[in-house]
């Protein structure tokens, strides 16, 4: 199953390094590609999207335009710290296109992913959607 709206299973952005108002970090799990969650400039940048119970992920799908390196991480605590590692991405850029990235994440249960965007292409990143494959 593929849930394009986190939201709607109950999950939330806990942690992210920037805000801006008009690109808050909820618009990653609205489903809408057309708002995103943009970066301050500097790296590295993250978020924390929790669960609303366990969850057993197979593949996560990242959205996203400017991003070059991304490593997930997840924990199955209440409480957003102690995470593992689970993967390293490097991105293609494509420039003015949107990146469109399916993740295999191996079928691990969490609670909380972290996603860690350490560089990018460009001195701003922004992440339009994460969607998840159970």
């Amino acid at each position: 199953m593929t849930d394009s709206c986190l939201s709607s299973l109950g999950a939330k952005v806990v942690v992210a390094t920037s805000s801006d108002e008009s690109h808050p970090p909820e618009n990653i799990i609205d489903g809408n590609t057309k708002t995103f969650w943009m970066s301050t400039g500097m790296f590295p940048q993250e978020f924390i999207i929790r669960f609303a119970e366990p969850t057993k992920l197979s593949a996560v799908t990242v959205d996203s335009y400017n991003v070059k390196n991304l490593k997930i991480e997840k924990n199955t605590s209440q409480n957003a710290f102690q995470f593992e590692s689970v993967t390293e991405k490097e991105f293609e850029h494509t420039d003015g296109h949107l990146q469109s990235n399916a993740i295999s994440l191996n079928g691990s249960s969490a609670t909380h992913l972290r996603f860690i965007i350490t560089t990018g292409y460009d001195h701003f990143v922004s992440v339009h959607r994460v969607s998840v494959q159970n």
